[in-house]
């Protein structure tokens, strides 16, 4: 029985996340019929990470354990077929080492969090940025990021619905920029919390519009208490773009 890795991009606001739920919109749903109009076979695919209602991916990875053997640029197309006109594509497929597991294999999951920062608000990437109106001082954002890298209990940016054992992360890369108007965050680890991203950038923003400073920053995350946390960022902005193996 082959493996199929497939490389997945969707636009996440028509979804309640991507983990299939009975009754309501997924992107694992949608694939997951696909697959059955494509290949008669009822099956669970295996995802990298699961993403949340209205949360964006360029570089989702999943597996499919398909009977036939087919040929991988079949198996892209035929998806593709079926899954129009959702916003949901299948970039490439491949037929998977033996033992490799979309996530259990996976050794880095990368995101990046766009911030559209002018007076004007988005027409064309609206639902895909967060707009925020007052000026951004990327550089002060991006020195108070530079604590969350390394091996920390993230409680602070931690969800309080979120199910991991425990609240400690390694963060390998914690990253601010500017391109024109828009400021992107970029964050890299093995493994997230629930909202983490959202909760670490809308506090980053805090320090970006002048209201924390990077001591306030520090102070939360050692605080270790979501109640120190700033705003959550909306799930606009936030793209999976990367899954390392």
């Amino acid at each position: 029985m082959p493996r199929y890795r497939l490389i997945i991009e969707y636009d996440g606001r028509p979804f309640r996340g991507f983990q299939a739920q009975d009754g309501l919109p997924s992107v694992q749903g949608s694939i997951e019929r696909a697959v059955l109009a494509f290949s008669g076979e009822t099956l669970r695919l295996q995802a990298a990470g699961r993403t949340d209602t209205g949360v964006h991916a360029s570089g989702q990875v999943v597996h499919v354990d398909l009977e036939k053997d087919w040929r991988p640029e079949v198996v892209r197309d035929a998806l593709n077929a079926h899954l129009v006109p959702e916003p949901i594509a299948v970039i490439d497929a491949a037929v998977a080492e033996d033992g490799w597991h979309a996530r259990f294999s996976a050794k880095e999951r990368r995101y990046i969090y766009r911030i559209l920062n002018r007076r004007a608000p988005p027409a064309l990437d609206r639902g895909r940025v967060w707009h925020v109106k007052k000026p951004l001082d990327e550089h002060a954002m991006h020195v108070a990021a530079q604590v969350l890298v390394g091996h920390h209990d993230f409680t602070t940016f931690r969800d309080m619905q979120c199910q991991a054992k425990s609240p400690m992360k390694t963060l390998d890369v914690a990253r601010v920029w500017r391109e024109d108007e828009e400021v992107r965050l970029e964050f890299a680890s093995r493994s997230f919390l629930h909202r983490q991203v959202r909760s670490m950038t809308g506090t980053l923003a805090e320090v970006g519009v002048g209201r924390w400073t990077a001591a306030d920053f520090k102070a939360a995350l050692e605080a270790r208490d979501r109640r120190a946390c700033g705003p959550v960022a909306p799930a606009d902005g936030l793209c999976l773009v990367g899954v390392g193996y």
